[in-house]
């Protein structure tokens, strides 16, 4: 089952676990059960400190934990983690056997404030792309809790539970009854929701990380680069990121960075981050920023309980999904309102499904959908659309596609479970329709992560921070580079540059005297 590829890059990384990992299978009648027994086999087969044992309980579908031999099971998985979800086997092995990057202290005291009678689950497809991030990031979650619980659950082996909850999107995070979250989520996001959600009794314990000459707000291209420069000036810098990589980890292929060929988003940020680690910087994974104040000098105070001073602030929080703000979108959001095509396309197979936005990203999507979905309807609020022209005759050649131009989205309605129309006004005639359909994918473009920041810097009308030509912003000692800025053109490579000037910038500056002590 496992190629003598994937065996030659795990054997190494399973010599390394430091303690005995149990794997417990239940029985099962299930007709994938040997297929499992024989994957979870073949992976104790890398390591004598892998253990593979097998239950008097019993399962309808193949399940199995994941547990370090000392310790109560707190991972579970429902379903062969084949596809994208293999990848969570591996680290969830790794982790427990206390191999691999995990949550730093300052994370982990945050995590095991939650409350322990918390079982989570996350329904998944194994094609789902955004779906290993929340699995892996939960489990590391249950893993330094020690408490709390843990499943992975293969939305394809249990059609009646995905039927009866409703659920048109993964991953689905329900915790009980209670759906979570739907969609992908960074550990920060994850946390954060579960602690606004189940509040815990014991408070956050406030801690001061110190001064540094330069802390850089955001994990992608501009941020990394604003640190790595800092860092290569010998300036003591701190980096604070929800997640390193930001929207590049969401990119499939990339064919426009200079001097490479091709590569893709999740490459590449690893690529960026073991760069970034080289460097003596000091990085804070995980976090939000809750307040900041920018005085003589800058302070930034972390959802975590943690502060911090600086000389130099450098705010590279890059951007967002833009949402539509329709009533509906929120309600329906994994029960119909999705905004992966590639995730959640396949829950629309032979259904009729509507994408919102007429760009690059939103042509290319009904595309895709139309391979997928029996029909396609594109709206664009404006007269035509604005994406390149190769894309628009694809579309338009495609039979099972229609584009609907000078449309405006007044709500996305549904029975209470699932979406079923979609409502909005033709500009023209100001006439207003209402869509029946299964599902709607919102690609409307990209909105700044500037709200951190809002009440210390001016913003134009678009929530982006302007700058000047050196990456200056209205308030003195703060910077900011990248997408969240009102630089033109969001691309990566012009990201990864401005983030670089930025910090030139902030190190001139300190050398004036205009900025440091």
């Amino acid at each position: 089952m496992l190629d003598s590829a994937i065996r030659d890059q795990l054997t190494p990384l399973m010599a390394q676990l430091q303690v005995p990992v149990i794997i417990d299978v239940m029985t099962s009648d299930h007709e994938q059960q040997g297929e499992l027994r024989a994957l979870l086999g073949e992976i104790a087969s890398l390591s004598g400190q892998i253990q593979v044992t097998v239950l008097s309980e019993t399962a309808a579908v193949p399940t199995f934990t994941v547990r370090r031999q000392d310790q109560a099971a707190r991972l579970a998985f429902r379903g062969i983690p084949n596809g994208h979800e293999f990848t969570s086997l591996v680290l969830a092995v790794l982790n427990a056997g206390g191999v691999g990057k995990m949550p730093d202290d300052g994370l982990a005291a945050r995590i095991r404030r939650l409350r322990s009678d918390l079982a989570i689950k996350t329904y998944v497809s194994l094609s789902c792309e955004n779906c290993p991030e929340v699995v892996q990031a939960l489990n590391r979650i249950a893993l330094v809790h020690g408490a709390l619980s843990h499943t992975m659950i293969d939305g394809g082996v249990v059609p009646e539970e995905i039927s009866a909850r409703g659920i048109q999107g993964v991953p689905a995070v329900y915790v009980g009854d209670e759906l979570l979250h739907s969609g992908r989520a960074s550990l920060a996001e994850l946390l954060s929701k579960l602690e606004a959600q189940f509040p815990s009794a014991m408070p956050i314990t406030a801690q001061s990380l110190g001064h540094y000459d330069v802390a850089v707000i955001g994990g992608g291209p501009a941020g990394a680069s604003a640190a790595i420069y800092s860092a290569r000036k010998g300036l003591k810098t701190i980096l604070v990121a929800e997640r390193l990589g930001g929207q590049v980890q969401d990119t499939k292929g990339i064919e426009n960075m200079i001097s490479v060929l091709y590569t893709e988003g999740p490459q590449l940020s690893a690529q960026v981050e073991q760069h970034l680690r080289s460097y003596p910087v000091q990085i804070l994974e995980h976090r939000r920023v809750s307040r900041i104040t920018a005085a003589t000098t800058r302070e930034l105070t972390l959802d975590s309980g943690e502060s911090l001073t600086c000389d130099a602030l450098i705010v590279a929080t890059g951007a967002k999904w833009r949402e539509l703000n329709v009533p509906g979108e929120k309600e329906y959001l994994g029960r119909g309102v999705a905004f992966c095509p590639h995730c959640d396309g396949p829950f629309y197979r032979g259904k009729k499904v509507a994408v919102i936005g007429g760009g690059n990203s939103g042509v290319e999507a009904a595309i895709d959908l139309a391979g997928i979905a029996n029909e396609v309807v594109l709206l664009e609020y404006a007269a035509s659309l604005k994406a390149d022209q190769i894309l628009i005759d694809k579309l338009k050649s495609l039979p099972n596609a229609q584009v609907i131009t000078s449309a405006k989205t007044t709500g996305i309605i549904g029975d209470g479970q699932r979406v079923t129309e979609l409502a909005y006004t033709d500009l023209r005639t100001q006439q207003h329709h209402d869509l029946r359909l299964d599902g709607v994918f919102v690609q409307i473009g990209l909105l700044p992560n500037s709200a951190p920041v809002k009440d210390v810097v001016a913003t134009n009308k678009y929530g982006e921070i302007i700058v000047d030509e050196k990456g200056r912003t209205s308030a003195r000692g703060v910077y900011a580079a990248g997408d969240v800025t009102t630089i033109p053109f969001k691309q990566i490579v012009i990201a990864m540059g401005d983030g670089a000037k930025v910090a030139l910038a902030a190190f001139e500056d300190r050398l004036r005297q205009q900025v440091g002590p």
